[in-house]
Order: C-alpha cells, then structure tokens, then sequence
C-alpha cells in the first residue's frame, strides 16, 4: 500500500475548522495551496492541543533562537468557513511539531492514524535541530504544513475561536449546553 505526504511548505492557506452544527461537529485541518486542497479530521482535543504546543514551540524557539514572534494580533483573522469540497482525506492519529532552525518555520505534521492507535499524542515539541530521523510509521499517509512564525500566530488564534466556538458550557457543571438543555449532574439529573 502507497502512502502520501501532502507538503505544503508553504501554504496559501492553512487552517482548523468544522462541519456541522455544534455538538455535532467535525473537526479538519485543511491546507490549500498549488491548485491543492487536503482536509484531515481530528479530534477537538487535537485541535485545542496543536494551539497549546505551537504556542510554547514559539515561546521556546523565542527563548532558545532568539526568534522573533508576532504580538497577538488584534485583528479578528481569517473567520472564512473550511473551503469546499471538504473531502477526509484521512483521519489524525498523531500530530507531530518542529521548529527549524534554519528557515526559522514552524513544521507541523499530521500523521493519520493506523489501525491499532488514535492516540492525541504530540511527537516531538521539542525543537528539532534536524529532522533525519527515522520514524516507524512511514508507511502512513501524512500532511506536513511549514509555516512562519506569523501564520502559525493566527492558525493557533483561529483553532482556539474554533474549538471554543462550539456548544456554551452549562454554568453549573461545564459540559455542553445542548439546544434543548442537558442532564446536568449537579441538578441529580433533572433538566435545566
């Protein structure tokens, strides 16, 4: 069986969005670029935890290289929906993060998943002075996206806008308020 590595490196566009109303949302990460369009689905807690690790990756890469970093932009963004057709083209099992040196970029790679794990599992945040190592699972389809430091400063804005964009927290418990309100465990059970 041949895998794929979709590179952009990089992008013309690179983002976490979903599909469908909330609590019914899918989550894809979706690179555009060359008359190339992938989308790959993951988990929400995949998409809250890539913005946390690319956040301490720059911090890091800051501190470490001296590497300039964007201030948190005030402007709202890219806010476009996911561009169409949103085709799957396979689903996140790991998410691996370097930072290079060199090029001063930011490499994001989505592994997906095999058959045995999905794990949410970050491979290297550490910052990788080289990247000629061999990994075991070559065997698996991956989208690898290279980003300067300011386009990996507003995909981590937009992923979190996502990800809290979805369902308000009940007030009394923090699980998803449904349309038609939830079991809240703080109430024994009775609707709220």
């Amino acid at each position: 069986m041949t895998h794929q590595v979709h590179a952009f490196e990089p992008p013309e566009r690179f983002v976490a969005g979903t599909v469908g109303p909330p609590g019914e949302r899918t989550f894809f990460l979706q690179a555009r670029g060359g008359g190339r369009l992938v989308s790959v689905a993951l988990e929400k807690v995949q998409v809250s935890l890539l913005a946390e690790k690319l956040e301490e990756l720059l911090s890091e890469a800051q501190r470490r290289f001296g590497v300039e970093l964007p201030e948190s932009s005030v402007s709202v963004g890219d806010n476009d929906p996911l561009d169409n057709p949103v085709d799957e083209e396979f689903r996140v099992g790991t998410l691996g993060l370097a930072f290079d040196v060199d090029s001063a970029t930011v490499v994001i790679e989505a592994i997906a998943a095999g058959e045995a794990e999905a794990e949410v599992e970050l491979g290297d945040d550490e910052v990788d002075e080289d990247d000629d190592d061999d990994e075991p699972d070559e065997d698996l389809d991956r989208l690898r996206v290279r980003l300067t430091p300011e386009a990996t400063r507003e995909f981590i804005e937009r992923a979190r806008r996502v990800v809290n964009a979805g369902r308000p927290p009940c007030p009394l418990c923090g699980q998803p308020l449904d349309p038609a309100g939830h079991l809240c465990p703080r109430h024994n059970g009775y609707h709220r």
